[in-house]
């Protein structure tokens, strides 16, 4: 096995492990809300709220990565969010879990964009779509465990100890990065030269300021970041609020619950089909349309799956209907991050930040609109009219941005301009 594949292994099962401390408090919501007695209005706050933060400190820890590698700047996301998923078993009233939701958010900001550093610089350009394609199918496997190992826990032993057992594996983890992981693949001492050969230059950022005002002017960036805020509206909707829809909106029980694994599974094998696809369709008719059309075609069949769940009447109709939506979601998603990587090049940590940014505000939105829509409506099956629309959304912006247009161009060497000519 190539040393880069043990690093692809690293960082798989770094999102398994992230998405089974996020995804817990979703499968414990019902029993969350209960106990506290939450409004959904109230409950979709400490959704939004993690989302908000998550935000706010998502371009500073995406350049962290960038200016001083992802092997430092994944171990303190990792330790902080542990603690935190700890802590939230601790908390006692609304004010309370809505802090450590927010601080929880604080840390966790930048896991993905120090993906993105580690995968642009430990893979070379044809692989990464394919790489992001396991990597997001661990975060749905690490999804797809959460039901199966949380409704047992908080049945027997109550929600609490659920996110105390959750917050101990973070910690194991981190011993491995820092033991197997260097920033760049030059300084492994497990790497062949065959295999850096493969790799090729590595890409890395030696300015001390990122060049926000010629980003700015980009309409590539900005369609980006649009198409990203829209489909985590769509995709928070799955994350935060769908055990809570089961329940209230179709009547499943707590055990009928374990049911929503296969959903995720589902969608863990749509994440690896869309990043090969991507992949594959770029070698055949370049990396312009291959980058627009696979998610525009996710995404699209997500928003139709979706709507029709609204006028579907049998529950199990339903969540067959929303696992198709779901796998639209997810056969999008690889291709998605892969973008961040073409266009921003030695700066990938903050160009994929930029995007989580913007993403993470469509979450929050999302978290608190659902919740409002579901009070004043008197219906769970209304407030999902807005999910479906900005998934749609989310598809056709998809159609503006150009994969081949990076944000900022490798500058050339000092001893030759583009132009210049080779002495003899």
């Amino acid at each position: 096995m190539k040393h880069r594949h043990h690093v692809l292994f690293l960082l798989s099962l770094l999102s398994a492990i992230s998405y089974l401390d996020r995804v817990c408090i979703s499968v414990a919501g019902p029993r969350i809300q209960h106990s506290f007695g939450l409004t959904p209005v109230q409950w979709g706050w400490v959704g939004g709220v993690f989302a908000f933060s998550y935000a706010l400190f998502e371009i500073p820890s995406g350049y962290l990565g960038d200016r001083i590698g992802a092997r430092a700047v994944l171990s303190r996301i990792v330790l902080w969010w542990s603690g935190f998923t700890a802590l939230t078993g601790g908390t006692w009233n609304f004010l309370s879990l809505l802090v450590t939701r927010l601080l929880f958010g604080v840390g966790e900001a930048g896991a993905l964009p120090n993906t993105c550093v580690s995968l642009c610089r430990w893979f070379p350009p044809g692989e990464r779509a394919r790489a992001l394609g396991f990597i997001l199918m661990a975060a749905e496997v690490g999804t797809a465990l959460t039901p199966l190992l949380v409704v047992p826990i908080q049945k027997y032993y109550g929600w609490r100890p659920s996110f105390f057992a959750l917050g101990l594996i973070g910690a194991v983890w981190v011993i491995a990065w820092r033991r197997w992981y260097q920033d760049h693949p030059k300084n492994s001492p497990r790497i062949s030269a065959t295999e850096l050969a493969e790799i090729g230059p590595t890409v890395g950022n030696t300015e001390h300021t990122l060049p926000w005002r010629l980003a700015l002017r980009s309409r590539n960036l900005w369609a980006m970041a649009l198409a990203g805020l829209s489909y985590r509206y769509g995709l928070y909707f799955f994350q935060f609020w769908l055990h809570t829809y089961l329940v209230n909106a179709r009547g499943y029980s707590e055990s009928a619950l374990l049911l929503t694994a296969w959903l995720y599974a589902a969608g863990a094998a749509a994440n690896v089909v869309g990043g090969i696809a991507s992949d594959s369709l770029a070698k055949r008719v370049g990396m312009k349309v291959a980058r627009r059309a696979v998610p525009f075609v996710g995404l699209m069949i997500s928003a139709v799956c979706l709507t029709l769940t609204i006028f579907v009447a049998g529950k199990y109709a339903a969540l067959a209907l929303l696992a198709l939506s779901y796998c639209g979601l997810t056969f999008a998603q690889a291709t998605c991050w892969a973008v961040c990587l073409d266009i921003g090049a030695r700066f990938a940590g903050a160009v994929s930040a930029a995007r989580n940014t913007a993403a993470q505000l469509g979450a929050t939105i999302s978290a608190v609109v659902f919740g409002y829509m579901a009070k004043t409506t008197g219906s769970y099956d209304t407030a999902l009219i807005p999910v479906a629309c900005m998934i749609a959304v989310s598809a056709v912006l998809c159609l503006r941005i150009d994969a081949t247009e990076q944000l900022f161009p490798e500058p050339a060497p000092r001893d030759q301009t583009p132009n210049s000519l080779p002495t003899y």
